[in-house]
C-alpha cells in the first residue's frame, strides 16, 4: 500500500521496535496527525479471547468522561409516555411501528445508535437483517435495551460508547480527538481500559491482552506496552 508523504514524515515519529507507555503514546499521536480535520484518535486492542465460543464473548458500554468529540444522533423506540420521555431527553428521534417501513423501504438510516425500550423488541427485530450488520442493534449488554429511555439518551449524548469484539477478537474503540488536550485523551483511554479488563471473560486461558495500538483516523500507529494496561 503506498503511502504519502505526510504520512511518512509522521511515521518517523514512531520507533517500530518500542512499546509505548499510553502518556506517550498519545503525545506521539497527536504530534503525528497531520489531517485538515479533527482525526478521532483510535484505541485497538487485540485480546486473547476466541469469540466462536459464547463464554469467551465480550460485548459493554462505558462513559468516556470527556466524551467522544463527535455529536451522536440517537434513535429510540418506544410507546406511549417514553417517547416524549426520550426526546425530552435530547434523542434526535422516537417513535414506534411507524418507524419500521420508513427504515425498511426508505433506507433512512439518519442515526448513530438505536436504544429500544423491552416491549418494543419485538418491533425492532424486524429490523434485524438491516441494523445487525450495522451494529446498531440494541442490546441489553450495551444498556440500550432499557425502559429507562431518559438516562439511556443522556448518557450516549454524553460520550458513551459500545466496545465488542470483532471477528477477529480485537476491540476497536474511539477514545475522542485528536484536538483533545492528553490529559482528556489520557482519562478516556483509561476508562476504556478499566472497562475492558473488567469485563475478561472467566474462560479465556492464557495472556488476556495480546497487543494494543493507539493512531489517528490517518496517522500512524503506535503500539502500546500492554503488560503495563493488564488489571
Amino acid at each position: 500500500m503506498k503511502r504519502g508523504k505526510k504520512y511518512l514524515e509522521a511515521a518517523k515519529l514512531v520507533d517500530r521496535n518500542v512499546l509505548y507507555e499510553a502518556n506517550d503514546a498519545i503525545a506521539i499521536v497527536k504530534k503525528a496527525s497531520t489531517a485538515k480535520f479533527d482525526e478521532t484518535v483510535e484505541l485497538h486492542i487485540r485480546t486473547g479471547c476466541d469469540g466462536r465460543h459464547a463464554e469467551q464473548q465480550m460485548r459493554g458500554a462505558v462513559v468516556l468522561p470527556n466524551g467522544t468529540g463527535k455529536s451522536v444522533r440517537v434513535l429510540v423506540f418506544a410507546k406511549g409516555d417514553r417517547v416524549d420521555q426520550a426526546l425530552a431527553a435530547g434523542a434526535d428521534y422516537a417513535g414506534g411501528e411507524e418507524l419500521v417501513p420508513k427504515i425498511q423501504n426508505e433506507g433512512w438510516l439518519d442515526f448513530d445508535v438505536v436504544v429500544a425500550t423491552p416491549d418494543m423488541m419485538g418491533i425492532v427485530g424486524r429490523l434485524g437483517r438491516i441494523l445487525g450488520p450495522k451494529g446498531l442493534m440494541p442490546n441489553p449488554k450495551a444498556g440500550t435495551v432499557t425502559m429507562d429511555v431518559t438516562s439511556a439518551v443522556k448518557e450516549i449524548k454524553a460520550g458513551k460508547i459500545e466496545y465488542r469484539l470483532d471477528k477477529s477478537n480485537i476491540i476497536h474503540v474511539p477514545i475522542g480527538k485528536v484536538s483533545f488536550s492528553e490529559e482528556q485523551l489520557m482519562e478516556n483511554f483509561q476508562a476504556i481500559m478499566d472497562a475492558v479488563n473488567k469485563a475478561r471473560p472467566a474462560a479465556v486461558k492464557g495472556q488476556f491482552l495480546k497487543s494494543a495500538t493507539l493512531s489517528s483516523t490517518q496517522g500512524p500507529g503506535v503500539k502500546l506496552n500492554v503488560i503495563r494496561l493488564m488489571a
